[in-house]
């Protein structure tokens, strides 16, 4: 890039190279222009009112571009569904849910692209639950002017399938099944079906169903496959996760005939945390501390799982790094580091 000094009137369409400060006494102090503005038509007569009767730009080089359409070219490489681009504003271009769901972000395709020189692209982290419009990632480059063939490097990157998209939740009919004598009969309140009832109104699920259980693996086992028969495809069983000998839900669970993917997991609250799945419908094992807790390892686990995915036992294993909650006075998951890991 190079620049010149022109008269104000044959200055449209071309770039400021330096910030124009506005002073009006009492009222206004700032620029009123900023360095990198393409001047408009409208523009002429307040600059002339600033007393610029000439102005200093940039002139671009064969091969430059100007960081406003860098920035909108590879917000428009990152757009995967479920996201809407915003911007430019001094050169950065924000990417927005357009609806509620799941942020998925490509961890590696990321990395690639802000390895490439000038490139900055920043997002929320993979698997946040996000809401419709929420901000969810920026993009800009570092300079004011930049070859062309670095934007080109990210558009590559993304031409197989863009690093960020919103999954769309689903509409699952959720089914719960409380466990213990002393809930059953009635010797204690039932304090699980509120949490769920919860959950499932925060996501939008069908009309919740609720059955109870004593401590019995068939019984359990039964009431199970009686949700199933009543088309529920989520099934949250609750309490009896320990390892006390009347802590028989992961037997019941099994008894079922369902697979059984990971026993435990690497987070806290919900160490005792169970998922399986029969056929292909998952069958969660949640432990007492959902009951006491407002953000447990379910909060984590449960949007992807609505959002369509099928959950692995990595991807319980994984949860370790950033799987302990810092149980702050108040709560503000998902914006927190609870769930957060590397993956």
């Amino acid at each position: 890039m190079k620049v010149c000094c022109l008269e104000t009137e044959k200055s449209v369409g071309k770039i400021i190279c330096h910030d124009i400060t506005k002073i009006e006494k009492g009222v206004f102090k700032g620029p009123l222009f900023k360095k990198g503005h393409i001047i408009r038509e409208e523009d002429v007569e307040a600059l002339l009112n600033l007393g610029k009767k000439h102005i200093y730009l940039i002139e671009l080089e064969p091969g430059e571009i100007h960081e406003d359409e860098a920035g909108l070219r590879i917000a428009r490489a990152l757009q995967g569904s479920g996201l809407e681009i915003s911007g430019p504003s001094e050169g950065r271009l924000e990417l927005n849910a357009s609806r509620r769901g799941l942020l998925k972000v490509n961890v590696k395709l990321l990395n690639k692209i802000n390895n490439i020189p000038d490139i900055a692209v920043a997002t929320l982290h993979t698997n946040t639950p996000v809401e419709s419009r929420e901000k969810v990632a920026g993009a800009k480059v570092i300079p004011l002017v930049v070859k062309e063939e670095i934007v080109k490097q990210v558009e590559q990157i993304c031409a197989k399938g863009s690093p960020l998209t919103v999954l769309p939740y689903h509409n699952f009919k959720m089914g719960g099944v409380v466990t213990g004598r002393e809930v059953v009969e009635g010797r204690i309140q039932d304090g699980f079906a509120p949490v769920l009832k919860e959950k499932a109104l925060f996501f939008g699920l069908k009309q919740l169903e609720i059955l109870y259980a004593n401590d019995h693996a068939e019984i359990i086992s039964q009431k199970i496959n009686d949700l199933i028969s009543r088309n529920c495809n989520l099934i949250i069983v609750t309490g009896g996760m320990s390892v006390d000998p009347d802590d028989v839900t992961p037997s019941g669970i099994k008894k079922t005939g369902a697979r059984i993917v990971k026993y435990g997991a690497p987070a806290l609250p919900g160490a005792m945390f169970l998922l399986a799945y029969k056929g292909k419908i998952p069958i969660i094992g949640l432990p007492a501390c959902a009951m006491y807790y407002r953000t447990t390892v379910l909060d984590i686990i449960l949007p992807r799982i609505i959002a369509g995915e099928t959950i692995k036992a990595r991807d319980i294993s994984c949860l370790g790094h950033g799987g302990l909650c810092r149980r702050c006075e108040k709560c503000y998951y998902p914006n927190c580091s609870f769930g957060k890991g590397v993956i």
